[in-house]
C-alpha cells in the first residue's frame, strides 16, 4: 500500500476504532492485554454521579490545562515530566501520548487513580477496577517533594467523588 493511500484511509481507521470501542480510541495496546485505558468518558454510564462531579469539581478534569500554561519556558523533556500526573497512562502501555494521538487522555483521569478500565468496563465487575483507594495511592503524584514545590494540600477523594 503506497503511503498516500495509508495517509487517507487513517481517518477511516480511526473512525472505525472509535466505532468498535464505543467511542474509545486505544493506543499501543498490544492484543492479548487484559486492561488499557479507556479514558474517563467511559465510566460515566454507570457511574454517572461520580463523573459529573469529578468533571466539575475536580482539579484532575482540566489538569492539561496546568502544562498548557506552564510550559512557556519549560523544555521538552521538561513538559514531558508534568506528563506523569497530569495526563492519564503517561508513558505506559495504552496511556497518554500527545493531544493529537490520544485526546481523551489528556488529563488526569479516573483511571489515573483506579488503573486501566477496559477491563472493567467490558465486565462491569469490581474486581477489575481498583477500589478502595487509601493516600499511599495518591503519593506516586502528591509526593513531598511536589507539596513543597507546588505548595499544595493532597487531599484524597478532593473534589473527586
Amino acid at each position: 500500500m503506497s503511503k498516500i493511500v495509508a495517509i487517507k484511509t487513517m481517518p477511516c481507521m480511526v473512525l472505525l476504532t472509535m466505532f468498535l470501542f464505543g467511542g474509545w480510541c486505544v493506543s499501543e495496546a498490544e492484543p492479548g492485554d487484559k486492561k488499557i485505558y479507556v479514558g474517563s468518558r467511559a465510566c460515566e454510564e454507570c457511574h454517572e454521579k461520580e463523573y459529573r462531579n469529578f468533571q466539575t469539581y475536580a482539579k484532575k478534569a482540566h489538569s492539561y490545562e496546568s502544562i498548557k500554561k506552564m510550559k512557556k519556558g519549560l523544555t521538552d523533556a521538561e513538559v514531558r515530566k508534568c506528563f506523569q500526573c497530569h495526563t492519564t497512562g503517561y508513558d505506559k502501555l495504552g496511556g497518554f501520548r500527545s493531544e493529537q494521538e490520544t485526546p481523551h487522555l489528556k488529563n488526569a483521569g479516573c483511571e489515573v487513580c483506579h488503573g486501566p478500565g477496559s477491563l472493567h468496563v467490558e465486565t462491569g465487575d469490581p474486581e477489575d477496577i481498583k477500589g478502595n483507594l487509601t493516600a499511599k495511592d495518591c503519593e506516586a503524584c502528591h509526593s513531598a517533594e511536589r507539596v513543597r514545590a507546588f505548595n499544595y494540600k493532597p487531599l484524597i477523594y478532593g473534589g473527586a467523588h
